[in-house]
């Protein structure tokens, strides 16, 4: 009887430990969980009127979110068409430690990115460094469908100058 009863709660220790860790993989994200997915808009800020998308998603086994990003700026009569393309990963470096991220695009720019959540929001800013501006991404919902998204550059870390702004809508 013993040896059932000892078998018995190992098992129950085992799936609690399985299903425990499988809760905590699943809520890993859950700040993001609003925001993953594929989404479509069209803005306007200090390039000119733009469009494009970006995408959101989990990958590494959940482990990471990658956002890939693309917009299109058409040419003005000061400027020619600009197309931009960035990529921004999501990571924590140890469990229980706050989210960042890091981002790349191709203008050469790498920003690394504290992040701060509230239950309608999701703002990136970055780290402050000695002669660089402080830039802010902030994602805002606005309904199940929609967001808004602003992105702001200061050179103190405190007044910030909206730089691009617009609406995306969720493609899928």
């Amino acid at each position: 009887m013993r040896k059932r009863t000892r078998l018995a709660w190992l098992t129950i220790l085992v799936l609690f430990s399985i299903t425990s860790a499988l809760c905590q993989e699943d809520s890993a994200w859950k700040n993001w969980q609003w925001l993953i997915g594929n989404w479509t808009g069209e803005g306007s800020g200090a390039p000119g009127q733009g469009s494009g998308g970006f995408s959101l998603q989990p990958d590494l086994d959940g482990k990471i979110l990658v956002r890939k990003n693309h917009s299109e700026y058409p040419a003005t009569k000061d400027k020619p068409a600009i197309i931009h393309d960035d990529l921004m990963i999501v990571y924590r470096d140890y469990p229980g430690q706050p989210d960042q991220a890091i981002y790349f695009d191709n203008e050469g720019h790498t920003i690394r990115y504290g992040i701060s959540f509230s239950e309608k929001s999701i703002v990136l800013t970055s780290t402050k460094l000695q002669n660089q501006p402080v830039f802010r991404l902030s994602y805002n919902a606005i309904d199940p469908g929609n967001i808004g998204v602003k992105f702001e550059m200061s050179r103190d870390g405190e007044n910030f100058v909206v730089y691009t702004e617009g609406k995306c809508r969720r493609v899928k």
